[in-house]
């Protein structure tokens, strides 16, 4: 509405200055995202020795050809995708149940503080974070298992043993990244129709025909942001296996994203930007696909 009390029709709006409102973010977006994607896409056809040089050397498809005769290669992209199917699954339920707590009426005034608990450790630093849960991990002076034997009970593993460090590690993630989908879910709690909780109780639904028939279908779009979201996250887990446990105990947690980089560390250039380039087509696929199922499940 204008100063004289004419309405400005947004029709007459020129179509001009929608595009220089979005130019500068989509010139961002290409100089920063899309165009060092396409430089490494175009380094994994290669060869490793020259992939950094004016005048690289074309392989074709060598270096993704040796990626799949890798003993290792394979192994690593088995325990990647075991690994995030793990944590996906984790980190929802975690989230969803923390969240439909601080939706209800059960904690009274403390609502707060438990939001408050829940996201400081997503702002936290995740180096620091994840050093202090080497720490208490430690199987010399390590607080957890010190606690364990104080109280008699066995001691856990922790990032030393092959058969508890994919729990270590994702406890440790668990903490750092379940308080941003706690509050996605949060979000879309508060716009569920309580009408339909309220009708469902009159029907004498119990807690988990209400939540299953009644709450569950209301969360499909926060289910899907944050399943996407998990998906590319831990698709690409790094940070924790670098500090934590640098791709052990006996390589059992050297994921495909901490295994490029040691490629890459060795100078293999091509073989590296290559996993990276299957790593990126695995986080589409895999996403595309959960994309596809939430969308075929609300229908």
């Amino acid at each position: 509405m204008l100063m004289d009390g004419r309405f400005y029709r947004k029709e007459s709006l020129p179509i001009g200055v929608f595009w220089w409102f979005i130019a500068p973010f989509a010139l961002l977006t290409m100089v920063f995202g899309v165009w060092p994607i396409a430089l490494a896409i175009q380094t994994s056809f290669t060869e490793s020795s020259s992939a950094l040089q004016a005048q690289a050397k074309w392989v074709g498809w060598a270096n993704y050809l040796s990626l799949w005769a890798d003993p290792v290669f394979m192994k690593s992209l088995g325990r990647t995708l075991l690994y995030t199917g793990l944590a996906v699954v984790s980190t929802i339920a975690c989230a969803l149940l923390y969240a439909m707590l601080l939706h209800s009426q059960w904690l009274g005034r403390g609502k707060l503080f438990f939001k408050v608990a829940i996201f400081m450790p997503v702002v936290a630093p995740d180096i620091a974070g994840y050093v202090v849960w080497r720490w208490l991990f430690d199987q010399s002076f390590g607080a957890i298992n010190t606690a364990l034997e104080a109280l008699g009970l066995p001691v856990f593993g922790g990032i030393a043993s092959v058969s508890t460090v994919l729990s270590a590690v994702l406890i440790a993630e668990l903490w750092h990244h379940v308080g941003f989908y706690v509050i996605i879910f949060l979000a879309n709690l508060a716009l569920c129709d309580k009408g339909q909780s309220e009708a469902a109780q009159i029907d004498g639904a119990n807690a988990w025909q209400h939540f299953w028939h009644v709450l569950l279908p209301q969360l499909r779009p926060a289910l899907l942001v944050n399943t996407v979201y998990a998906l590319i996250q831990y698709l690409k887990t790094f940070t924790v296996v670098a500090v934590m446990t640098k791709g052990g105990p006996n390589e059992s947690t050297n994921f495909i994203s901490y295994y490029a980089y040691q490629l890459f560390d060795q100078g293999r250039y091509g073989e590296a930007t290559a996993m990276a380039t299957v790593l990126f087509a695995l986080v589409l696929l895999l996403a595309w696909v959960a994309m596809r199922l939430q969308s075929q499940g609300g229908r």
